[in-house]
């Protein structure tokens, strides 16, 4: 069985690569998923599994403990393993640290929405949230939109703001700023990437200007956004899957159910979009796209890293 670890994954990213697996993945037969979430004292066992004809099936389990950073020695909150299957056998062949591999689906799907809606000629980036995913999100976007020329980073502790631009500032040389006004930041973005744990929008529609990309990844539960009303009903509304996200993350779930939006107002997901739906049809309009996540994902990127450290 192969056994990749965090720093085999960490040590080795090609952000365009990973963007064009998940694009070929979604040229294949449509996915089988299904989750299982268990609960104890606010901490998580999640499992989820995917099977997809032509590349085989994956099942990524993850305990989530809130609680972990706090302890001594700190531990991290999420620690698990993806285990993959040989779609003709069905003999496991992968073991695939669990976190890291999560930091790079979640980025790329972030990207791929970018490449696939996003403007060509975007400048400015504007990341909301500095936290683990913050760092991964930013590189990924820069692939994918090679036009951008500098980042705004907003936090609530803004010193950890500060530090991340610092951070990759120096890595990237691409101008990186930390910025303490939230609304004042969003009419200046091209492209807003929001990965925060917000349960309350962030994001106010009125203030979004035209031609504007929200990449909106932090809200993962029914009762989580990270937009507003206004947002969804100027945009043009897409979703990396229908499955993973209308009916269990709040970003579509409550506007759904409050008549705001109606699902058909929900475009396309990436099977969709790249088999070539109408996606952003003038420079003018605002592209809102849910990062949902989702086993298939998963099994996607899992897959092309294999073959990577195979080759």
């Amino acid at each position: 069985m192969q056994i990749l670890t965090a720093d085999m994954l960490d040590n080795a990213i090609d952000w365009t690569a990973l963007i064009g697996a998940l694009r070929h993945g979604h040229t294949l037969p449509k996915a089988q998923v299904d989750d299982v979430l268990l609960q104890q004292a606010g901490r998580k066992y999640l499992v989820r599994s995917a099977w997809i004809e032509g590349l085989g099936a994956c099942t990524k389990a993850v305990t989530i403990y809130s609680d972990n950073p706090s302890k001594n020695p700190t531990l991290p909150s999420v620690q698990g393993q993806v285990i993959m299957f040989d779609d003709a056998t069905g003999a496991p062949v992968g073991l695939i640290d669990g976190p890291a591999e999560t930091r790079l689906k979640t980025a790329a799907d972030s990207a791929l929405g970018s490449a696939l809606l996003s403007r060509e000629t975007s400048k400015i980036l504007l990341m909301v949230g500095a936290g683990n995913m913050a760092g991964p999100l930013i590189a990924a976007h820069l692939a994918a939109r090679p036009s951008l020329e500098k980042v705004l980073i907003w936090n609530r502790t803004q010193q950890r703001a500060k530090t991340l631009a610092a951070e990759l500032e120096r890595e990237t040389g691409i101008a990186m700023e930390a910025v303490a006004d939230l609304d004042a930041a969003v009419p200046q973005a091209d492209i807003i990437c929001c990965a925060t744990m917000s349960q309350q929008p962030l994001i106010k529609g009125d203030l979004l200007s035209e031609g504007t990309h929200l990449d909106l990844v932090g809200a993962y539960a029914p009762d989580m956004r990270e937009a507003d009303d206004v947002a969804l009903k100027r945009a043009r509304l897409f979703a990396d899957s229908f499955k993973t996200t209308l009916d269990h993350i709040g970003e579509y779930k409550i506007p759904l159910q409050k008549g705001i939006i109606r699902r058909d107002d929900v475009l396309a997901d990436f099977y969709g979009l790249v088999a070539g739906a109408q996606g952003r049809v003038s420079e003018r309009d605002i592209t809102l796209f849910k990062n949902g996540g989702g086993a298939h994902l998963d099994l996607m990127i899992s897959h092309h890293l294999a073959e990577f450290h195979r080759s």
